[in-house]
């Protein structure tokens, strides 16, 4: 079935469907068009997107980059942005094979609908004027025809009037005669155009509308069969990514499942690893023990109550404790406090121009060398840390790391060396065979360039080498330190304990005589005005508290005393900072201990 048999009259349709066939073309390209500026608009906020979270500095230099998290998380972002490459071939060819093919394809239907419609047309006003001829020759003949009757009737009513002349009858029969001539003449000629209207319009309607219609039933079959092509390249330009997009998202997914918690703890401990031992146990210092010797809360001097401090003549010959420790640190002059000495007359009174209490002095001194903790700040360094060659400034475990990179790189590179040494050796020998291929002097710079970095590299790999045995066995022995603070007695303070020359058992003033037999001091003014008092006032004899033995100690050294574990001492004396503690037994007899081997209550 064709459309010039089955719509030969429906000239008007066929116009109307192709041109709706034609506009449901231009519709798709358009569609086509908006969904491949869609599909790029996409492509291109998934790769701003993939570069907003990129890592912004390079690879290597990223400690991030270690952790399975960090790195799956990096090629969730690569797998993002090939898919985003396919996205943009989509767009892509949905813009050329679609958009651009069908567009131009549409311009061509469109002109031979033009041409086909036109011919048709024309076909039609022929059929028209042919039509209207025949009109205009029958109303001539039906003119004529009436015309002829009526002159016949003319004549043979003269002809039988008696009062109607001959002449009269003969002009009438003329001009009957000349009627039904005209009439026959536009019969015939009428007859002749309807022959030729029937033979027009037999071949409008059997031959040239039917070719005319049949060609834009073709056309439009070949433009639906070129639509649904299109369509199909709409899925085509899909199924052609798949395969990759599904790579993509295999990519994701093997992302997903390399991320290894425990590999990633493992990271974190060796990128951040500082090989120091743990801090030990803070001793208790009690500081209100200077204040206790002080008679009253106003005064500091003789019992008339004038303040007195001791000349420089005086500190010739300084009492000490019976108990009096050995290289104790002393803490910063008053100088280094940002206060002054108060200054004294020629009698050692304190002199009008010093409005200072000594006693508000001594607890100024005595905050000032209050001990801090270390905080994990100070342990991994801070913000204006020099950094030097061989990585002193870090941590032992991040030094040795360093170091061992270092190390690693030098020996690649003095192995590229040593290669090229012997390449350009293997050159020269066959430049002095073969003297045409070039100059053996020539190499000669080069030679002796590869010769000193080969040197200068082997002087690093040594220095390097030094360097890390020396942090191995630092990294090796704080180790060894940390496992074994806590499964055995802390160690003894290096320290000796203090001079425990007179037994423990004498007076205080005998304790006062041989103390006095010291040389004399050699301290400027700076001396520490509380050392002076220390020295001044003598020891309580009464206990400050009780503590018990942790560990048991062997008094081995001059002025300690052995404990036993478990054993209830009277304490005497706290640690002063030096890590020694003197005690009193209940058997007799006082002598230092560790601090940390006791566990201390005071009263």
């Amino acid at each position: 079935m064709d459309w010039g048999t089955e719509l030969w009259d429906q000239f008007e349709v066929l116009e109307r469907h192709t041109q709706w066939g034609l506009d449901l073309l231009d519709k798709y390209v358009k569609f086509v068009k908006e969904r491949a500026e869609v599909e790029q608009a996409y492509a291109k906020q998934l790769r701003s997107l993939v570069k907003k979270y990129l890592p912004k500095r390079p690879t290597k230099d990223d400690p991030e980059v270690k952790f399975s998290q960090q790195q799956s998380f990096v090629q969730l972002l690569q797998e993002v942005n090939d898919f985003a490459g396919q996205r943009e071939l989509v767009a892509e060819s949905l813009g050329i094979r679609v958009c651009l093919e069908l567009a131009k394809y549409s311009q061509e239907m469109k002109q031979e609908r033009k041409m086909h419609f036109q011919e048709g047309r024309r076909a039609q006003q022929q059929l028209e004027n042919g039509f209207k001829q025949l009109e205009t020759s029958k109303r001539k003949f039906e003119r004529d025809c009436r015309e002829a009757e009526k002159a016949a009737h003319t004549a043979e009513r003269l002809d039988q009037d008696i009062n109607a002349t001959k002449a009269d009858v003969e002009k009438a029969k003329q001009q009957a005669h000349l009627r039904n001539h005209m009439a026959e003449e536009s019969k015939n000629e009428y007859a002749a155009q309807l022959q030729r209207f029937n033979r027009d319009q037999a071949h409008f309607y059997f031959s040239q509308m039917p070719q005319i219609f049949d060609k834009l039933q073709d056309m439009d079959e070949r433009r639906a069969t070129r639509l649904g092509a299109g369509y199909g390249l709409l899925s085509e330009a899909e199924l052609q990514v798949v395969p990759i997009i599904g790579k993509c998202l295999e990519g994701m997914k093997v992302a997903a499942e390399s991320v290894d918690a425990k590999n990633d703890s493992q990271v974190l401990i060796e990128l951040h690893k500082s090989g120091f031992a743990r801090p030990g146990d803070l001793e208790f210092e009690d500081f209100s023990q200077v204040m206790s010797r002080v008679p009253s809360d106003s005064s500091l001097g003789t019992p008339d109550g004038r303040p007195e401090l001791r000349a420089a003549s005086s500190r010739s010959r300084p009492k000490r404790w019976p108990f009096g420790k050995k290289n104790k640190p002393r803490p910063p002059s008053l100088s280094l406090l940002g206060g002054h000495l108060p200054s004294t007359l020629s009698d050692g009174s304190l002199s009008p121009r010093s409005g200072r209490d000594p006693l508000a002095i001594l607890s100024e001194i005595s905050k000032s060398v209050k001990p801090r903790l270390a905080s994990f700040r100070s342990l991994r360094g801070g913000r204006g840390t020099v950094v030097t060659e061989d990585f002193s400034h870090l941590p032992p475990e991040q030094q040795r790391k360093r170091l061992q990179q270092q190390l690693e790189e030098r020996n690649r590179e003095l192995q590229k060396e040593e290669d090229q040494r012997e390449a350009l050796k293997k050159m020269k020998d066959v430049y002095e065979k073969t003297p045409q291929m070039g100059d053996p002097a020539s190499l000669e710079p080069r030679i002796a360039e590869t010769l000193g970095n080969i040197e200068r590299l082997k002087l690093e790999v040594q220095k390097y080498e030094a360097w890390l045995a020396e942090a191995e066995s630092r990294v090796l022995s704080n180790r060894g330190d940390s496992l074994s603070r806590h499964s055995r007695p802390p160690d003894p303070p290096a320290t000796a304990p203090p001079d425990s020359s007179s037994s423990s058992n004498s007076g205080s003033q005998d304790n006062k005589e041989s103390s006095s037999e010291e040389p004399p001091s050699e301290e400027g003014q700076d001396t520490p005005i509380y050392t002076e008092f220390d020295e001044d006032f003598e020891e309580p004899a009464s206990p400050i508290g009780q503590c018990v033995a942790i560990y048991h100690f062997e008094g081995s050294s001059e002025g300690t005393i052995s404990m036993s574990e478990g054993e209830d001492l009277s304490l005497m004396e706290e640690d002063k900072g030096d890590g020694w503690t003197r005690v009193r037994r209940k058997q007799g007899g006082e002598g230092y201990v560790p601090t940390s081997y006791l566990q201390v209550t005071l009263n």
